[in-house]
């Protein structure tokens, strides 16, 4: 029913009278055709109300329950967008439809779990250095392992035939002795205190324009021959000064003007390092991709292996002088 009409008891709406807006003297009467505060003033008096009309007898019930359900307010409309808002609507759901925001979470963790999963089994199930390497560097690489195996196992039969040689009586000191002096060769080789020879390769480093050979790639090149093989190794500048002999204990700096420092001794580029051992395992390992060839080419130098039938190492280092040590006899 509207502000303008009031129930009368009997069923009729009649129209509102007239009457002064309720609340604060401030506030403004919110109806668009309210009159003004000022012309409801005590002093003046209100308008001529016109002479209503008494309504028609009262009429059957039955019309005016009708008529006060149809002044009754509709109900509240559901929103279609919020189920829970209807019961019967949220009962006809699924429940498998019904996403939580917990569940949505669980959901997304478990899809990045999985991902990572996934990724961290391809990156560790493929080994990109083999992967990008060619058929030919391949083949190198097993033929030196191939070649590394047949090695050891010599030496191997060497050291038992050493060793049965030992247990036997007369013959054994001979043996003992020979084996002495074998070892002591070989100890004074390696100590670099005896020459040698025997074949090898001759690797050469030539800086590029303006750019020298750095100390480290000097050092890089003698890691991987001993760890190809390599048995005694010298290294020679361009100046005609003397080589050096590479041992355990040598150390590389870089000197003025692209100048190598070798335990305490400057030479100047180019370098050339000479080197006894397998000459097809150490050039292999020099030209493995990524190996010293691919990082000095990088700095814009060259290496260039050239092998050697019969190379010789005669540099000899110093031993040192010893204060407080003395043999056991």
């Amino acid at each position: 029913m509207s502000d303008e009409q009031r129930d009368t008891g009997t069923g009729w709406p009649q129209p509102a009278e007239p009457r002064r807006p309720s609340g604060p003297a401030s506030e403004p009467d919110p109806r668009p055709d309210a009159p003004d505060p000022d012309e409801l003033s005590p002093l003046v008096p209100p308008a001529q109300e016109p002479a209503r009309q008494e309504p028609p007898s009262s009429p059957p019930a039955e019309e005016a329950e009708t008529q006060r359900i149809e002044a009754d307010p509709a109900p509240a409309e559901v929103d279609p967008e919020r189920p829970e808002a209807d019961p019967e609507r949220a009962a006809a759901v699924p429940a498998g439809r019904r996403w939580t925001s917990a569940g949505v979470m669980i959901a997304v963790l478990l899809a990045l779990l999985g991902f990572t999963l996934v990724v961290q089994f391809k990156t560790t199930s493929t080994d990109p250095t083999l992967a990008a390497t060619r058929q030919e560097d391949l083949v190198r690489i097993f033929s030196d392992l191939d070649s590394r195996e047949k090695r050891l196992q010599q030496d191997i039969e060497a050291l038992e035939e050493s060793q049965r040689q030992l247990r036997s009586g007369e013959q054994g000191r001979q043996a003992a002795l020979d084996e002495a002096r074998r070892r002591a060769d070989e100890l004074g080789i390696l100590a670099g205190t005896l020459p040698a020879r025997g074949p090898g390769l001759s690797v050469e480093f030539r800086p590029g324009a303006g750019k020298p050979i750095r100390a480290d790639r000097i050092l890089d090149a003698v890691q991987e021959l001993r760890g190809a093989g390599a048995e005694a190794m010298q290294i020679s500048g361009s100046g005609g000064g003397s080589p050096v002999r590479i041992i355990a204990s040598t150390y590389f700096l870089e000197g003025p003007g692209g100048s190598l420092v070798v335990d305490g001794r400057s030479l100047s580029g180019p370098f050339t390092i000479t080197v006894i051992g397998d000459p097809k395992t150490m050039e292999t390992a020099l030209k493995i991709p990524g190996g010293v060839a691919a990082s000095v080419a990088g700095d814009g130098g060259t290496v260039n292996v050239d092998e050697r039938g019969v190379a010789e190492v005669s540099a000899l280092h110093a031993p040192m002088k010893l204060e407080h040590a003395r043999p056991v006899s």
